[in-house]
């Protein structure tokens, strides 16, 4: 980590930062959390926090809560979190799983799950997280409405995450398929080089019944 980031993980943390345990479930408040009642978006998966930072800074009336266990993307984060002088962001390190286990049915406004681990080699498809088990928990936590916005470069994945999310009962295809690149999303480093290597990226947004 840069000395930036590392100062910004001490500072920083304790005030906008939550570990999810490894054992028991954590059971989060989210009103309490954020110091407010407001809509709430999950981002699953965070990365370095650039997209995440620029959609809160856009989107001041919702909050964000990102979840990711690469520390220095935490770090990174929190620095672009106090740069930007945001309130509504609060960010998860640990499983997105079993903090979204933690969470009541029916919280979230969105759930966004930007690039995920495609795990290409069959023997680990287990492990991908858009898979019917995981959907359904992440469905549940939706409010009526509310939204799961899923995107990949990896052509394979996607068709997976498309029969996934089609075979849920209670998510609605927004599109009848592939979406249109939404503009809320914005275009990150990691993108850009899937774009220049030839990997088009594919959106899908659902809506819970």
């Amino acid at each position: 980590m840069s000395d930036r980031q590392t100062d910004a993980l001490g500072r920083l943390w304790p005030a906008y930062g939550l570990d999810v345990p490894d054992g028991p479930v954590l059971s989060v408040d989210l009103a309490d959390l954020f110091g407010r009642r407001a809509p709430v978006v999950l981002e699953i998966g965070s990365g370095m926090g650039d997209s995440t930072a620029a959609m809160a800074t856009a989107d001041p009336d919702r909050d964000y809560l990102a979840v990711e266990v690469h520390t220095p993307g935490i770090a990174n984060l929190l620095d672009l979190v106090e740069r930007g002088g945001l309130r509504n962001v609060r960010i998860a390190q640990g499983d997105a799983l079993s903090l979204v286990s933690g969470l009541p049915e029916g919280v979230l406004d969105a759930v966004h799950v930007f690039f995920p681990d495609p795990w290409p080699k069959s023997r680990h498809h287990k492990r991908r997280l858009i898979q019917p088990a995981h959907v359904a928990l992440l469905r549940s936590r939706l409010r009526s409405g509310g939204m799961l916005h899923c995107a990949t470069d990896w052509a394979e994945y996607a068709d997976v995450m498309r029969e996934t999310l089609e075979a849920d009962p209670e998510l609605v295809d927004t599109y009848g398929g592939f979406a249109p690149r939404p503009a809320h999303r914005p275009v990150t480093k990691f993108e850009r080089r899937a774009i220049t290597a030839g990997r088009p990226v594919a959106d899908l947004l659902y809506r819970r019944r």
